[in-house]
């Protein structure tokens, strides 16, 4: 693979960086691959190959491409931390995964490339996000460096490359949970900065979004800004007692650091539910809270489907917390037994959790028929899991049988 091409563009009210990517060992189109900003925050943009380099080093290194080649200088802790991550994505997930060269010259700038420390994170609006910047208007007085002071929200990654520049349904909803996320920046003295990027077409796969991928787009975008940002913190998606390999991940996230931007992971520490009490007494944040996966849903401006699972999994904290009523930022439903069994299928551990953790709460308060029901979904969730490995066994078992005789027959040709 090359990055070529890098480039700092102006589009009318907007700017635009750029670089061109070529594959080169596999047959992929040729892409130009952007960060884009609005003018306001044109400054922010650092026309430097890391952002790029991010992007593209874990579609390469999973397409089989034998190198990754970027014009201009990088800096040589990205370049280990780059390799690390590497290493990591190959012990978790496939062993034999070639190993893939980064080809620039090396930098010997050590100074940040923005005037002064200042501090970022992700800025999406959910559960997980706006929990790290509960977190942090608590901990860190205004003045120091570690306050978060830019919220990056982000257009083009929801839907693995289906929100593209001339999806107005997207655009639409984007337009909407910013004008709403507004509220809860100027409340918490933070600058909005949307940015709109095509970097997840570099691979559309969802399967490869979440296990491998999330954290290095995530940190692209950082990248991207580092003229304004020196470090950039991403929001835990999982907790310590239900960690797994995926794409971000507090074993991943950092190695995405170079000397002029430290890439953080927080929130790790908390439950699910611990981080829905954090922001639960926010009103201005909880009149705002985007949680839904399904923005092509929402017609009206409540910005959440309520139906998703993520939706119904909000709204269950909500409801613990005493808080569901609170708020009208999700359609009336009704958190029925039925409702819940029908339509909350859990697919990891961590999300089984978020449910089960509920259990004392709702028995507390008289709902046995709630209890029920995540009962009846954890069972469930068992017997398909156990169902999927023994699936899995079986299809290990054959292919490793194949290959032996494969080989067998290799050796009597």
């Amino acid at each position: 693979m090359r990055v070529e091409n890098l480039r700092l563009q102006h589009r009318g009210d907007r700017a635009r960086l750029a670089a061109t990517v070529h594959w080169e060992d596999c047959d992929r189109p040729t892409q130009d691959i952007y960060f884009e900003t609005a003018a306001a925050f044109a400054d922010a943009l650092a026309c430097t190959a890391h952002p790029f380099l991010v992007a593209a080093t874990i579609p390469a290194f999973r397409h089989g491409e034998r190198r990754i080649a970027v014009d201009g200088s990088i800096c040589p802790e990205l370049r280990m931390g780059l390799m690390t991550v590497m290493d990591w994505v190959r012990y978790w997930y496939k062993r034999d995964r070639p190993s893939l060269d980064i080809e620039a010259k090396v930098s010997a700038i050590s100074h940040p490339l923005a005037p002064s420390p200042r501090t970022g994170w992700f800025f999406s609006g959910g559960i997980d996000s706006l929990s790290t910047l509960r977190a942090n208007r608590l901990n860190y007085p205004n003045e120091h460096p570690g306050s978060i002071k830019d919220g990056l929200t982000i257009y083009g990654i929801s839907s693995g490359g289906s929100e593209v520049e001339t999806s107005e349904q997207y655009l639409d909803a984007f337009d909407r949970m910013v004008s709403r996320l507004s509220y809860i920046s100027k409340d918490a003295g933070v600058n909005l900065i949307p940015v709109y990027t095509n970097v997840r077409q570099l691979d559309a796969d969802s399967y490869f979004w979440g296990n491998e991928f999330q954290g290095a787009v995530l940190s692209s975008v950082a990248h991207a800004f580092a003229r304004q940002l020196t470090v950039a913190s991403i929001s835990s998606g999982a907790n310590m007692g239900n960690l797994h390999p995926h794409g971000s991940h507090p074993l991943i996230d950092p190695n995405y650091s170079c000397q002029q931007l430290r890439i953080k992971h927080e929130g790790v520490n908390l439950s699910r539910l611990a981080k829905t009490k954090l922001i639960a007494d926010w009103d201005v944040a909880l009149q705002n809270l985007k949680v839904c996966t399904k923005p092509d849903r929402n017609k009206s401006d409540t910005l959440n489907c309520g139906r998703c699972e993520k939706c119904i999994r909000t709204m269950m904290a909500l409801l613990v917390l005493g808080k569901l009523d609170k708020t009208n930022i999700f359609p009336e439903v009704d958190l029925s037994e039925t409702f819940l069994v029908n339509m909350v299928y859990p697919k990891s551990p961590y999300l089984l959790e978020c449910y089960r953790e509920l259990m004392p709460l709702l028995e507390a308060q008289g709902r046995p028929d709630l209890v029920r029901a995540i009962e009846r979904i954890t069972a469930r969730y068992h017997e398909t899991d156990f169902a999927g490995s023994i699936k899995k066994a079986i299809r290990r078992y054959v292919r490793k049988d194949k290959t032996e005789s494969e080989q067998l027959t290799g050796s009597y040709s």
